[in-house]
């Protein structure tokens, strides 16, 4: 993250953020890159922005069986309290983080994205 210090740009670490690796679908991560690049920000913030958004409605209906089949390993930061947030709800439903990701994608609000800057 970049902050105006004193009249200068200083690029710091956000604190808040923790690193992150999981295996989400390829054709989802691709998805994502498209509308990231079309709205000036970051294929975490969109997930992020859905994310909440299925927390808020704290319902999921995921099939098991149709888990894609295309998975990739993907490393990105997270918020860390929503990130923990996502842990607990996975467990509560008895599913694993990277379905409860995959899934918030429908729950998408562009417009609630941070910008890339």
């Amino acid at each position: 993250m970049w902050k105006l210090i004193n009249g200068r740009l200083i690029q710091t670490t956000d604190n808040s953020r923790v690193k992150f690796r999981t295996n989400i679908s390829k054709a989802i991560i691709e998805y994502l890159k498209e509308i990231s690049e079309q709205n000036d920000t970051h294929v975490n913030y969109l997930l992020e922005s859905g994310l909440k958004t299925l927390l808020i409605e704290d319902s999921i209906s995921f099939n098991k069986e149709n888990r894609p089949k295309d998975r990739v390993q993907y490393k990105t930061t997270y918020d860390a309290e929503l990130l923990k947030q996502v842990k607990d709800f996975a467990k509560d439903h008895d599913l694993f983080i990277n379905d409860v990701i995959e899934y918030c994608v429908k729950f998408i609000d562009v417009k609630e994205s941070k910008n890339m800057n």
